[in-house]
């Protein structure tokens, strides 16, 4: 594949031009909407008005030091004619037309764009020629031309880093902050998963490095353009492991220029008590298993009464001088004609009083009396039917249904018969998961466990609108319950499930993903696997995938495309007393050898002591889950210009961070220090899958530092 790296050659001129009458254009845009006047018909609409104009403004925001553009498809056609024409477009991350709407830039979900990513020499996809470019601080630096017209021009796989310098340089960049896109090197069999239908719902299992984080990310981009109108009217959300990892991935998306999708963990979607415990793994099994669903329901459903034993006389309603009577059996088999269409409980409690008065209308009508809506509403509404309603279908509180299953050992067991055993039933109870058993829901201290049990009660009550489209990452965690919580958020619309069942580390991990899928309630989802890895070096992989017969038994280890030199280092400290000693100085030589991220990784219990040592030497690092909350902006005295810069603006912390074990997952760093892996496999019963996940996090250089033995999968001849 031609190369040139010559920022002289005419070529390079050319294309430079071109890059900045296009940041030229991007400006007039983004000009454009910061000017246009916000004049709705009240000061609600006014108010939305301006807040669309500031988005559409933050979309357009350029950043200078990211190429708008990376690509450039080269077609040629003969016309009827004979004459020759010659087509190109360039991609990049958004579209830009100049003044007259011609565009200068493709977007890369745009269909023409698709090319880019799949033409090969045996299907060019109509292309003479795929370009890319080379980019330094924003200027481009290079190009390579790879023709697709003749079969035989290319040497290598089309897309493949090793058929492409450019790609394999824009992999290996050195990162620093958040995570960035990945449209420039969107691999083929990433861009059928980033493109599929928005009515299709994906399961992608990934290896390391394969980049299943980026591909459902860019998918949710994809599908704001594609069908922009259906999502913004659902909705999007992207659900990740924790805070830290939302942290790392909430750039990526307004770099593409997609600002309105939401971001959140399990636990803030289900916050609907405050969470301050902790279960024994045990009760967590327990609560997390997809059969207390039905506990709930049962629980639920059991507040039903029969109105020939609460009413036994029946309803009787005065009109006038006429007095009409439902006697107990039929208010039953009202009762029991609601619960048979499968509604939820809520919906029923509301459907049965207007259900009572059309009984009683259907009375009035036979004897001759004159009747419409407002006499049914009016009946629904007497004292009479209102009392028999909360009499037989009483208003529940979904926080005082879960309470009354844990603190009531008989209210548990009527629940729970012919579902959970006698010790699992003793196992939740608030009296073996609790130190004192709270009287009340008030002073109750709940769990994550049991929060997602109050939103499953929630949803039975009434149910919880759907979004369009949501994206599950590092699913493999989640337990039964928690995929419900999830599915029930997009039980109309769709989900892109992105995990690796070998980094699964808690006790309710998935075995897999077809049950997963059973319980998000996509069981018909397309189930995709990324094994090829990019982003990871192959002696990496490759030492961390001697874990998986013992961690993960029957998957296939991963594969990396890249060989890098020098990516792999394991240090052995004689003394324990020397091991954070010595940890330190491999943290500053990183920081020194280096450009990009280095992120320390180690057993939770041993955070402090690092961070202390590193202070002490005076070595500049961040310690994940302590960084105290960015101040909210102000932006009532701003200028609405002032006001999307400030939004835009991104602050970098140190290169170094301290990375408790549990935090690391999902996360990339250019440099890993692992400190004493035997330590991080003893913390939890899964600590083998915990170390393999750790093991995976950098993109070019793993360094271990231990003093206790190695795990002895670990161990070997070259190791």
């Amino acid at each position: 594949m031609p190369e040139t790296s010559d920022t002289a050659d005419p070529v390079v001129v050319t294309e430079q031009t071109h890059l900045e009458e296009s940041r030229a254009a991007l400006k007039a845009m983004r000009e454009e909407a910061l000017t246009l006047r916000a004049e709705g018909g009240n000061a609600v609409s006014t108010e939305n008005l301006l807040a669309a104009l500031r988005g559409r403004a933050k979309a357009l925001m350029d950043d200078p030091n990211i190429p708008l553009f990376f690509g450039r498809l080269d077609y040629g056609d003969s016309s009827e004619a004979g004459e020759f024409r010659a087509e190109h477009y360039y991609i990049g991350r958004r579209h830009v037309h100049d003044g007259t709407g011609e565009p200068m830039v493709i977007d890369w979900r745009a269909p023409v764009s698709t090319a880019f990513y799949r033409a090969t020499p045996k299907v060019p996809m109509g292309l003479d020629r795929r370009r890319r470019f080379g980019f330094a601080h924003g200027a481009i630096t290079g190009y390579e031309d790879e023709p697709l017209s003749d079969p035989a021009a290319a040497a290598a796989p089309a897309g493949q880093p090793g058929a492409s310098r450019i790609l394999t340089d824009e992999i290996e960049r050195p990162r620093s902050g958040p995570m960035r896109d990945i449209v420039s090197t969107i691999q083929p069999e990433q861009d059928e998963i980033v493109r599929a239908d928005v009515n299709v719902s994906v399961c992608v299992q990934g290896a390391p490095g394969t980049g299943k984080t980026a591909v459902g990310l860019h998918r949710v981009a994809f599908l704001l353009y594609a069908h922009r109108d259906r999502l913004r009217r659902g909705g999007s959300l992207v659900v990740g492991p924790n805070k830290e990892f939302l942290k790392y991935i909430e750039q990526v998306l307004p770099a593409l220029g997609e600002i309105e999708v939401g971001q959140t963990t399990v636990d803030d979607l289900v916050a609907r008590v405050k969470v301050t415990a902790q279960d024994p793994t045990g009760a967590g099994v327990v609560k997390g298993d997809a059969r207390m669903a039905e506990v709930l329901r049962t629980a639920i459903w059991s507040r039903l009464r029969s109105a020939q034993e609460a009413l036994p006389e029946g309803i009787m309603i005065v009109r006038g001088s006429r007095r009409w009577r439902v006697p107990a059996h039929e208010i039953d088999e009202l009762i029991a004609a609601t619960k048979e269409r499968d509604v939820r409980y809520g919906a029923g409690r509301a459907m049965l009083a207007p259900r009572i008065a059309h009984t009683i209308l259907y009375r009035m009508e036979v004897a001759g009396e004159t009747t419409d809506d407002r006499t049914q509403n009016a009946v629904a509404r007497t004292s009479e039917v209102r009392k028999a309603v909360d009499l037989l279908w009483p208003a529940i509180d979904p926080v005082k249904v879960v309470f009354e299953l844990y603190a009531n050992p008989e209210v548990l067991a009527a629940a729970a018969e012919g579902i959970l055993t006698a010790e699992e039933q003793e196992s939740i109870l608030w009296t073996a998961t609790r130190p004192k058993a709270p009287r009340t829901p008030g002073t109750a201290k709940w769990s994550s466990a049991d929060a997602v049990l109050v939103d499953e009660a929630h949803d039975q009550l009434d149910r919880l609108p759907s979004l369009a489209h949501v994206v599950l990452d590092e699913a493999q965690d989640l337990s039964a319950m928690q995929y419900r919580a999830v599915g029930r958020r997009c039980s109309t619309g769709s989900v892109t499930v992105l995990g690796d069942i070998a980094q699964g580390t808690t006790p309710w991990a998935t075995p897999s993903w077809s049950e997963t899928l059973k319980h998000l309630g996509k069981p018909e989802a397309v189930i995709e696997e990324l094994t090829l890895g990019f982003r990871v070096p192959r002696q990496i992989i490759d030492f961390a995938a001697k874990l998986l017969p013992d961690a993960a038994p029957g998957l296939l280890p991963p594969t990396s495309v890249r060989q890098q030199g020098g990516a792999l280092e394991i240090d052995q400290v004689p003394r324990e007393a020397d091991l954070v000693d010595t940890v330190v100085t491999a943290a500053q030589l990183a920081l020194a050898i280096q450009e990009g991220s280095v992120g320390l990784i180690t057993a939770d219990s041993r955070v402090a002591e690092v961070a202390a040592a590193l202070a002490a030497a005076g070595v500049e690092h961040s310690v994940l889950g302590s960084e105290p909350a960015a101040p909210a902006i102000e932006g009532a005295t701003e200028t609405e210009a002032e006001l999307v810069e400030s939004l835009l603006a991104e602050t970098v912390g140190p290169r170094l961070a301290v990375v408790p074990a549990t935090l690391a997952k999902g996360l990339e760093y250019d440099q890993v220090l692992v400190v004493e892996p035997a330590e991080i496999v003893a913390a939890e019963p899964r600590g083998l899958r915990r170390l393999y996940v750790v093991l995976t996090r950098a993109v070019s250089r793993l360094h271990v530092v231990h003093s206790a033995p190695l795990p002895a999968q670990l161990t070997g001849a070259g190791f």
